[in-house]
């Protein structure tokens, strides 16, 4: 009696060609794009740095998650809708020296949003208080999309204030433009 459980054996002395071609067709099946397009540099690396089977295995293996990592965030700032990409580390601090960096980086974490705190920047135009915003809203947005649509509903946006508190502008707005 066989038992069906077990890995299944494939065939010994496969070619390269072989070998390769059911490389790509088992991350086509698996969905593992970012294995399927480096496994080759990756096979070469690791041939060269001598890497066993289990760390060849591993780093192939991060790597796929690595990438999945990193589009999943993109996907979740895309997700957010803001009006234009702004990053809490392209921000000058040199420009505004009343802002505190270590506040900000504070605010970065996003645990004033999980504690349901306020968050209010006033200034003059052109200080950064919109592009503070939109990098605090990336952040969030990279650790949890929750914490995101707090930033969101209270973003100014094209020169309005939106404290829309738990209905979110976009909504409302793009409700009111369909309806029209």
């Amino acid at each position: 009696m066989t038992s069906t459980t077990g890995p299944r054996r494939r065939r010994k002395g496969m070619s390269e060609q072989a070998a390769t071609a059911a490389i790509d067709q088992a991350c086509r099946s698996l969905r593992l794009p970012t294995v399927r397009g480096s496994v080759e540099d990756m096979v070469t690396a690791a041939e060269h740095e001598q890497q066993s089977y289990r760390g060849f295995l591993a780093e192939l293996l991060l790597s796929e998650c690595d990438d999945r990592d990193r589009r999943r965030s993109a996907r979740r700032v895309k997700a957010a809708g803001f009006p234009r990409e702004k990053w809490i580390e392209d921000f000058d601090f040199g420009a505004n020296p009343n802002i505190n960096p270590a506040t900000v980086n504070t605010l970065a974490s996003g645990a004033w949003i999980k504690a349901g705190e306020p968050l209010c920047l006033i200034g003059d135009s052109g200080t950064g208080k919109s592009h503070l915003l939109i990098g605090l809203g990336t952040a969030a947005a990279l650790t949890d999309p929750r914490l995101c649509a707090a930033i969101i509903d209270r973003l100014t946006f094209a020169g309005n204030i939106l404290e829309t508190g738990t209905t979110s502008y976009r909504l409302a707005h793009a409700r009111s433009a369909t309806a029209h």
